[in-house]
């Protein structure tokens, strides 16, 4: 069912009752912003972009969250739309475009998680499981340039009061280790795969004026040397460990964060959404050309999307419900609430960045979760 957020004329009331003091935090994504967790099979209020901007309205008493994330999205989508459905939008980016436009001068952060389902949701061959080469390198290039597409045009869109910072990924492919021999290699071998991924993901990024959040380098990605004892499987690698206590990888074999991995995840963003340093304060570079990684040329971001064009979302103040509340499919709306868009009721999708793989060899260790619906057993 679709849910009219709102038109103008409200919003600039809203914005006439709280005076100077509304300001707004833009989320866009994937599932790693609509906190989908498998244990329910839904997406939940645990999000990293629920936990964050429960921080930030802390220091920013008149914030109010713009929730934006779409699970399964992936950078062409959010751009094209086809994921969820936003109204009087075409696209997660429009719908973003919109309402910076609509609140300009007022958006004090944007936030960024989107690009691993480009790779993940395209390059598995099935049901034998292994990764084409060609498609891994060609998805590649072409998320880096739907990414600095992206990033070009929220950053445009904002002001030199606007804060933007975009997240590289964790590394769910390191659960692979508690499998013994073979599964200890696939994880190593995933390791600079995944590193080469996020180096790319952050390049473009700092291209166009972002920030990065590393949240590889907050689970440990890289750190085969310190060793931990975890419960149950003995001494292993620190970052095994933290994958396997920040995400269901080692437990549900689903790649998401958990609520303990959601809440460090916002601790590396908060890290990047500092009071006092703005965007533009450090020399960020204006989004006339991005690097992609790879590639021959370097894109140009434009706006694929007109701001003001229709209705834009208008904020209300959020709803508040206990962590980790089951709330249903995911709705893209301006008051941090989660409500329905996307598939039916009856039509399973892919969750986030449920289908993964890591080369060993020429095989591939295959993660997949479908979202389960009520017409599912």
């Amino acid at each position: 069912m679709a849910i009219v957020l709102s038109t103008p004329g409200p919003a600039a009331a809203d914005e006439a009752t709280d005076g100077k003091d509304t300001t707004y935090y833009i989320s866009l994504g994937d599932s790693l912003t609509t906190g989908y967790q498998p244990d329910v099979d839904k997406d939940t209020d645990v999000a990293y972009t629920d936990q964050l901007y429960a921080q930030l309205k802390q220091r920013t008493p008149g914030l109010k969250h713009i929730r934006l994330g779409c699970t399964a999205e992936t950078t062409e989508s959010l751009i094209n739309g086809g994921k969820c459905d936003y109204p009087n939008a075409k696209s997660q980016l429009d719908a973003a475009l919109q309402a910076m436009a609509q609140h300009k001068g007022k958006v004090a952060y944007v936030t960024l998680s989107v690009g691993a389902n480009d790779i993940l949701l395209n390059c598995v061959s099935r049901p034998a499981g292994t990764l084409d080469g060609a498609c891994l390198n060609s998805k590649s290039q072409t998320m880096a340039k739907n990414l600095a597409q992206i990033a070009g045009a929220l950053r445009q869109a904002g002001t030199d009061s606007t804060q933007f910072v975009g997240s590289d990924y964790h590394n769910p492919f390191l659960a692979a280790w508690l499998q013994g021999a073979a599964g200890q290699q696939a994880a190593k071998e995933s390791a600079p795969l995944v590193k080469a991924a996020n180096a790319g993901i952050a390049q473009v990024y700092k291209s166009t004026g972002f920030k990065v959040a590393d949240v590889a380098g907050a689970f440990s990605s890289d750190d085969f040397t310190t060793q931990v004892n975890v419960p149950g499987a003995g001494e292993v690698p620190a970052n095994v460990a933290k994958i396997c206590q920040l995400t269901w990888a080692c437990t549900m074999q689903d790649p998401h964060p958990n609520a303990d991995g959601h809440k460090v995840i916002a601790g590396v963003f908060a890290a990047q959404l500092t009071e006092n340093d703005a965007p533009g304060a450090g020399g960020s570079p204006t989004p006339t050309e991005s690097a992609t990684p790879g590639a021959g040329e370097s894109p140009t971001p434009t706006e694929s999307a007109t701001p003001g064009a229709g209705e834009s979302p208008t904020p209300s103040e959020p709803a508040t419900s206990e962590p980790g509340t089951d709330t249903g499919s995911n709705d893209p709306k301006p008051n941090g609430d989660l409500a329905e868009t996307g598939a039916s009721s009856s039509t399973p999708v892919l969750a986030g960045a449920g289908l993964a793989v890591v080369a060993v060899g020429t095989a591939a260790v295959y993660f997949a979760r479908r979202r389960r619906t009520g017409e599912e057993s």
